[in-house]
């Protein structure tokens, strides 16, 4: 009986845990024209005072053209070399990639309820830069919103369940 409660239990915390996570759908799209370099590429979250949070994920290949990525570097990465360090993974290619975040900070204590700001920033070399920055509410309720294309950044969509 106990472990029939248990599997009963953790059907309904499935999807409870899957609507406290917030949903990125990311595109690296390919430029149609010049040379292609990977571009570097940070994501993080940000909080209604625009103060880093939480960072997800950085795309680099050398770090001395993290420096590229000017609003990153400002905020996070000329002061903070072992999370850089951490959360650092090889650039990526074209194509389509879901990161996601949970609610918590870099320390890994969850975040309180309020406005936050997804940012999305990548330079490439012999290209261009993007910056994106999209408000969202981290407070229980759903989330779905789809951002504008750029040149180095395609759409980027975010999606969350209501708890």
């Amino acid at each position: 009986m106990a472990l029939a409660t248990a599997l009963a239990l953790s059907t309904f915390l499935v999807p409870a845990q899957a609507a406290d996570k917030l949903n990125i759908a990311l595109e690296l799209p390919k430029p149609e024209h010049g040379p292609y370099h990977r571009p570097y590429v940070a994501v993080w979250i940000e909080d209604a005072k625009e103060q880093p949070v939480k960072l997800i994920e950085l795309w680099r290949e050398k770090p001395d053209w993290i420096k590229d990525l000017r609003r990153f570097w400002r905020k996070t990465g000329r002061s903070d070399q072992a999370l850089v360090d951490a959360r650092t993974g090889a650039t990526k290619g074209p194509g389509k990639y879901q990161l996601s975040w949970s609610g918590d900070d870099n320390a890994g204590k969850a975040v309180a309820a309020g406005q936050y700001l997804l940012v999305v920033e990548a330079a490439r070399e012999h290209g261009g830069r993007n910056l994106v920055k999209q408000a969202f509410n981290w407070d229980g309720s759903a989330v779905e919103i789809q951002v504008k294309a750029g040149s180095e950044i395609g759409a980027i969509q975010l999606s969350k369940g209501a708890k």
